[in-house]
């Protein structure tokens, strides 16, 4: 794997309240920030940082179903509405299903390493709540092959393929102990998101947060082997970060010690129309982590915190494996000795994750930059974690579909 040909850098990160059921301001009756209200929240939050807008070379959007959530395309065309002085600069728009806001990085890097860009916007986002969920599921069912997949899939298209993930890891390393598992992820997920005003599951007070998640899985209702707390929830919001040059880090005035620079990046790209390999694996993941860790030449062991993409509980599993954490099957007793939390061994969605912060598909991987952002230059506030001098480099997972179409990884490390 080549190295990178010049250092890339990631600043001024923002995120938007994750909006949807859970915080007290949603109501689905009552009027809520629109598509072009949250692209202009992240993208001011952005530029609040930099002295003018007019310093940003160029615009990447990334977004998976506004078409039919919205009833808007040509999103690149709407880069403009945050400020002025960004009409006419060049803006992409780029989609890979949950994993689009990875693809919004991993285009943003190749822009910087080609030299036609020293300052690129990186922006997701996605309003999701403007349908029912059983229409919404239609939807997303799109990220699947629908030609082969939607017709014979259940009316939960996602959350049915993630149960029999589910199903195959329990039957293989233990159904009591998955279900455990699972159920420490979610605990996890909400107590990290407690720490965060803007995640969707911060005003969450259940009390006894792992009898719900222990909860057993109502196929009659929903899916066999989840459950509705296994599964991140219906969410409006979006992300933004800029990717610099050096170049485009002087121009901005921008220290290196408030930026975060790149070490690798990975993206790996499987057969839409052909069905996982192992359901008890995240083959697409691994293979992208490995080009990144790679790139990076780094190892596993230099990992100090992670974001990875827990659409479902057992995905939060998965990625622990995939990203060679632990080896497979071990993912289940490392989760419920609490390795995975802010303050124990290698803190992980330090924020709450898809599960907790909310999942705002074309948002979610831009989401996790910038909070990845925050944790290397200690700018998290209450869900920042403790960072050896040896662990300084951050990992992140941004996938998309059923880890068979898109995975997008990128390694960061404190300037």
């Amino acid at each position: 794997m080549k190295k990178l040909r010049k250092n890339v850098y990631m600043v001024c990160g923002f995120n938007t309240i994750s909006l949807g059921t859970g915080r007290k301001e949603f109501h689905p009756k009552k009027p809520r920030p629109g598509l072009e209200q949250y692209i202009q929240e992240a993208g001011k939050g952005v530029i609040a940082q930099i002295p003018s807008a007019s310093l940003v070379d160029e615009c990447v959007i990334s977004n998976f179903m506004a078409a039919r959530f919205c009833r808007q395309g040509n999103l690149a065309a709407l880069m403009p509405t945050i400020d002025p002085s960004l009409e006419f600069k060049p803006s992409t728009r780029v989609e890979g299903a949950c994993g689009s806001g990875g693809l919004a990085l991993y285009t943003g890097v190749k822009s910087v390493l080609a030299e036609t860009a020293d300052v690129v916007l990186a922006l997701g986002v996605e309003v999701q709540n403007t349908v029912k969920a059983i229409y919404g599921a239609d939807y997303l069912a799109l990220a699947g092959h629908y030609a082969t997949e939607r017709k014979s899939g259940h009316a939960y298209f996602f959350p049915a393929k993630f149960s029999d993930r589910a199903g195959a890891y329990a039957q293989k390393y233990g159904r009591d102990r998955t279900r455990q598992a699972m159920a420490h992820w979610y605990v996890q997920a909400i107590e990290h998101a407690r720490k965060c005003p803007k995640a969707q599951e911060h005003h969450n007070e259940t009390k006894d947060l792992l009898a719900a998640g222990m909860t057993t899985p109502n196929p009659a209702a929903f899916v066999e082997e989840l459950n509705f707390f296994d599964c991140s929830k219906v969410s409006d919001g979006a992300s933004a970060i800029l990717i610099c040059s050096e170049e485009g880090l002087v121009r901005l005035g921008i220290p290196k010690e408030k930026a975060v620079l790149v070490r690798g990046i990975g993206q790996a790209q499987a057969d839409l129309t052909k069905g996982p390999r192992d359901l008890t694996e995240l083959t697409t993941s691994k293979e992208a982590v490995r080009k990144a860790v790679e790139m990076a030449g780094v190892a596993v062991k230099h990992l100090g915190v992670l974001e990875v993409h827990d659409c479902f509980t057992i995905t939060g599993l998965l990625a622990l494996e995939a990203i060679g954490v632990v080896p497979p099957g071990e993912a289940i007793d490392y989760v419920i000795a609490g390795k995975t939390r802010i303050g124990s061994e290698l803190p992980t969605n330090c924020t709450g994750g898809l599960i907790g912060f909310g999942h705002p598909t074309g948002a979610s991987g831009v989401r996790m930059a910038v909070d990845l952002w925050s944790q290397l230059t200690r700018q998290a506030g209450d869900c920042q974690a403790n960072l050896a001098a040896d662990r300084s480099l951050g990992l992140m997972v941004s996938m998309g579909g059923n880890d068979k179409t898109t995975s997008a990884v990128v390694v960061q490390q404190a300037s």
